[in-house]
């Protein structure tokens, strides 16, 4: 009951009027910024941090707005995935697997519909499990150290290996050359460079955001050049713009299921919205075997489980930075950071001395959920109508923003060049019909795998035992051992018709 008391207390906060007005804000311009190819929900959050301090918000009117950006731009990162195959963030690339051969058939309205209801399910089934669990999983949480992440990792880069269904060997190669991406820069524990080749601007390693335009919106461009030289340019039909009710029944399960990885992994610190996706698509992939499985060739249950997943996680992120002030993302992080500009400190005394601030968070994301729904389901048509730009209005339109993007990060021109030379190397890799998704990943998580490993190894003296020193790792150990061998298995043990 004392819970119940404190979420009414939150809810008070959130609809005041300045407030409310402000979730709304916050979650419409979150969405444009997510939908903008690269932008994702960490800039938009960063950019607006400056402003929301200057225009001198109460300390809870300026985390409500800010928040509001950032699962904005959550549901904002599908637009672009499905309709443009360009992820708006890290989390939204396993949404381009199965969106964008969606959009390609015809269905674009349908993708963008289903998605945002996955979306808002996947959200406020976090907020919820966030109200019911919260104690319960951040002391959980508490207990990963470096060899349960390093466990975690494995257990992602697992389900990475059937991303790709039949084609497992190139799937491999793409987390490997994402990995050797991770690797450039100064090694942070010996101080040496590494693939550098003596280039300054490689010292402080690569930028993410420079790979995923480069690899995504730059290789794209390339598609649509070589279309347009072909005069091949079919433009793509709209189709029906609502989700139907067998869509849902469809994905009930998929949808519930991915939510409660999306938001498990959420609340664990440092992880994020694109672990929690990538797990979701792997495990729903791994379910689907053997039952019509149509996976990244525009299937809806691989639409819905990282869409679920994604936003599950951004809300479940949440917890770890209000409860023990460690966030639970980049995102999170930029959060945490206005938290201690207003000389906030978060931490567990903060839902009993500020209940106005952290149940005042948490009640705004139920109201900006519903908003976001609200917005989104009317507005599919005008986003699916972006498929029929003519795509010698888009190429110019899609290089502009790439260009500005980028060059707006550091200033440096180097950036572009590389940018460029990354999206000739990703075109290449798409005519040779590699998959994108995998290079991605292996980027994001290979940095985080390096660290914990390289932690854990210092804890224990550079004795391997330590990855199996307690039952979370060892569960994850088994765990990444039956994802990794389990199918193999079962194809085996299979009786052959």
């Amino acid at each position: 009951m004392e819970t119940l008391d404190f979420l009414a207390t939150g809810f008070s906060v959130a609809l005041a009027p300045m407030n409310l007005a402000l979730v709304l804000i916050g979650c419409f311009v979150g969405t444009l910024i997510g939908s903008l190819p690269g932008i994702g929900p960490i800039n938009g959050v960063a950019i607006l941090l400056p402003l929301a301090y200057a225009m001198g918000f109460p300390p809870e009117s300026a985390l409500i707005l800010l928040a509001g950006v950032y699962y904005g731009a959550e549901y904002g990162g599908r637009i672009s995935s499905i309709l443009l195959n360009v992820p708006g963030d890290a989390g939204a690339i396993m949404t381009t697997l199965d969106g964008y051969p969606l959009s390609q058939k015809g269905e674009g309205g349908r993708a963008l519909a289903l998605s945002a209801v996955a979306s808002f399910i996947g959200s406020m089934g976090a907020l919820i499990l966030i109200v019911l669990f919260a104690p319960l999983l951040s002391e959980l949480a508490l207990k990963f150290g470096p060899s349960e992440f390093v466990w975690l990792m494995a257990f992602a880069f697992t389900c990475l290996a059937t991303m790709v269904g039949s084609r497992p060997l190139k799937t491999t190669v793409g987390v490997v050359i994402g990995l050797l991406l991770a690797t450039i820069g100064v090694d942070s524990g010996t101080g040496v460079l590494r693939f550098t080749m003596d280039i300054p601007n490689f010292y402080d390693g690569v930028d993410f955001l420079v790979v995923v335009i480069g690899m995504f919106a730059i290789s794209e461009v390339l598609i649509l050049l070589e279309n347009w030289l072909k005069n091949d340019m079919k433009l793509t039909p709209v189709g029906k713009s609502f989700v139907s009710m067998s869509d849902l029944i469809a994905v009930k399960w998929v949808v519930l299921r991915s939510t409660l990885i999306g938001f498990v992994i959420g609340v664990l610190p440092g992880t994020g919205a694109s672990i929690g996706s990538a797990v979701a698509y792997g495990t729903e992939k791994r379910f689907a075997e053997g039952n019509g499985d149509q996976f990244g060739k525009g299937d809806i249950r691989g639409l819905a489980a990282p869409e679920a997943a994604n936003n599950a996680s951004a809300a479940g992120s949440m917890l770890p930075m209000l409860t023990l002030g460690i966030p639970g993302s980049g995102t999170t992080a930029i959060l945490l950071g206005a938290l201690l500009m207003f000389n906030i400190t978060p931490g567990p005394l903060l839902f009993e001395q500020q209940p106005e601030i952290a149940w005042g968070l948490i009640a705004s994301m139920f109201v900006g959920n519903i908003a976001l729904l609200v917005m989104n389901l009317p507005l599919v048509g005008m986003f699916v109508r972006l498929l029929s730009i003519k795509q010698s209005y888009l190429v110019p339109i899609i290089v502009m923003l790439t260009f500005i993007g980028i060059y707006s990060i550091h200033g440096d021109s180097f950036d572009l060049y590389f940018m460029v030379l990354l999206g000739v190397f990703a075109f290449i890799l798409r005519k040779l019909d590699f998959s994108l998704a995998p290079v991605i990943l292996g980027l994001v998580l290979g940095k985080v795998l390096e660290e914990n490993l390289r932690r854990a190894l210092s804890i224990s003296g550079g004795e391997w035992g330590i990855l199996f020193n307690g039952p979370i790792s060892i569960s994850l150990a088994v765990a990444t051992l039956v994802a990794a061998i389990g199918p193999v298995i079962y194809k085996a043990l299979k009786p052959k018709h």
